[in-house]
């Protein structure tokens, strides 16, 4: 399974890395965190690990860990507006159960 972003996601991430000048594309991975045991990390990638897995999806690059591809296969990557709050939504069919406040997850 891959990892996509809808087509408002993949607008976002090309603007934020041409304001940054560079970057091979975004590092999406998981990390033990919150009352639900894991939250999703993002960040820019410079450059890519010997073990990394690569996505593209509309011109994006979407690299992943092996480990967190383990929760993180079929996830859609989403940039949302609701009200005053903006960010990115992921849609992870993995999750099981999810946190009250949403910054964490279990499988």
């Amino acid at each position: 399974m891959s990892i996509t972003m809808t087509a408002v996601a993949a607008d976002h991430v090309r603007k934020f890395l041409a304001n940054r000048g560079k970057g091979l594309g975004l590092r999406l991975g998981v990390r033990t965190s919150g009352c639900s045991g894991m939250a999703y990390v993002l960040e820019f990638a410079d450059e890519l690990g010997a073990d990394d897995q690569v996505f593209e999806d509309q011109g994006i690059k979407v690299i992943v860990d092996p480990k967190s591809l383990l929760y993180l296969a079929g996830t859609e990557l989403d940039y949302t507006k609701e009200g005053l709050n903006e960010g990115f939504k992921f849609n992870n069919p993995n999750v099981k159960d999810a946190c009250g406040c949403g910054e964490s997850f279990n499988v």
